[in-house]
Parts: C-alpha cells; sequence; structure tokens
C-alpha cells in the first residue's frame, strides 16, 4: 500500500501519534473534486509540505449547489489535516493563508489539534486501489489490504440508493476510481491504527482517510459532494 511519494504503509514506522489538526475557514464554493488542486495550493502556501509522506489531507465539506460545485456552510466549514504530533509547527503557518482553488478563495483561521479517537467503526469518505474499480473487487482487495497491516474488521462498502458510493477523483486530468469504505468491529488499538495509516495511496489527496462515524456525521458526511 503506497502513498504519493511510493512509501509502504504495511512498514510504516508509527514514532509518534498522529493528531488531527482543523483550520477554521471562510469561503463560498468549490468544486466538488477539489483534492488535487487543494493539495497543489497547500504546497504552493508551504512548499516545505510538498512531498511529505506524513501528510494527509481530508477534502472540504459542503453541500450539494450546482452541478459540480459544493457551497460551503457560513459557519462550520474546516480544512482537516491529519499528521504526525510533531510535525504541528510545520503546518501552522498555514494560519492566515488564502488559497485559491480554481478561482474559489479561502481564508484560513487560526487551527486547533485535537488527538485521534477511537471508535469500533469508522468511514472513510474516499478510498483508491489500483487496478481495483469494481465493487467486488476492491472489497477484497481492501481487506487483503487490512489484512498486511494486521488490523481486524468487517468492511462495508456503503450504499447511495441501491448502488454502492463510488467516487471519482481528479489527478493530473487523469480520473481514479474510489470508493467510500466503512471498517466496523475495530477494537480501541485497531482503530487508531487505521485513522493512523489508513488505506490505499493519495492520502494528500483526500484518499483513505478514515474517521470515526460519529465525526463523520456531525462533519456533514449526508451532505457532501
Amino acid at each position: 500500500m503506497s502513498d504519493t511519494n511510493g512509501k509502504n504503509q504495511s512498514t510504516l514506522e508509527i514514532s509518534e501519534p498522529y493528531i488531527n489538526i482543523t483550520f477554521p475557514l471562510q469561503g463560498n464554493k468549490l468544486p466538488a473534486d477539489h483534492a488535487y488542486a487543494l493539495y497543489a495550493c497547500v504546497t504552493k502556501a508551504l512548499p516545505n509540505l510538498h512531498g511529505a509522506s506524513w501528510l494527509a489531507v481530508e477534502m472540504i465539506s459542503g453541500i450539494p449547489w450546482d452541478k459540480g460545485i459544493i457551497a460551503l456552510p457560513r459557519k462550520g466549514a474546516m480544512l482537516h489535516l491529519r499528521i504526525p504530533a510533531d510535525k504541528f509547527a510545520s503546518v501552522l503557518p498555514l494560519a492566515g493563508k488564502r488559497l485559491d482553488i480554481e478561482g474559489h478563495i479561502l481564508c484560513l483561521g487560526i487551527p486547533f489539534a485535537r488527538p485521534l479517537t477511537p471508535a469500533s467503526s469508522v468511514y472513510a469518505r474516499v478510498v483508491t486501489i489500483k487496478n481495483h474499480t469494481e465493487p467486488d473487487t476492491f472489497l477484497e482487495a481492501a481487506t487483503r489490504k487490512l489484512a498486511q497491516i494486521n488490523i481486524n474488521a468487517t468492511l462495508e462498502l456503503p450504499r447511495n440508493g441501491r448502488t454502492r458510493t463510488r467516487r471519482i477523483v481528479t489527478i493530473h486530468d487523469k480520473k481514479v476510481v474510489g470508493f467510500s469504505l466503512v471498517a466496523h468491529g475495530l477494537n480501541d488499538e485497531d482503530s487508531i491504527k487505521l485513522q493512523t495509516i489508513g488505506i490505499g495511496g493519495r492520502r494528500t489527496m483526500g484518499c483513505g482517510i478514515f474517521n470515526p462515524i460519529s465525526k463523520t456525521l456531525d462533519s456533514g458526511a449526508k451532505n457532501e459532494a
């Protein structure tokens, strides 16, 4: 399992606990498919983050507004990063930055940090696994990925009506297929481990990042684009 820098996550040495860093933000709208553009803006603002194997950047939640566009809430819009605790100083200079996401301006506020919280069920908005773009083979591959990192859980592809929740992420004009994914039945240790290292690659572009179900629901997962 590789991230954008080719590191093998199954052998990743976790020397520091990971934390969530949340930047309150102000903005109006965003492209629904903004993962790559967001990462590009973050690394343009702080070039030392480019290629950082420890960095995970979550997509920003919003409400579907128009085709391919989401509207951000007037209050409570946030940018979430997941990083080792000892890297907090590396991302702190993002505070006060203006990010231009394909013509949509975001203004970042002062961040706050919180530890990862164990939960028996966790959710990832999108997970990508190379060469697995169909639901059944994807689920089998994801199960193998869990076994490789010695995590015990039952995986589920959430449904939107009768269909599995397929996601498309555009990277360098290439459409990458992924799926939303839920892991159930985790003990506390495995829950923190899965939230720390995730499944699949492209974590700098919002993929493979798991959160407790309650947190996901609170942040508007039902309304996300």
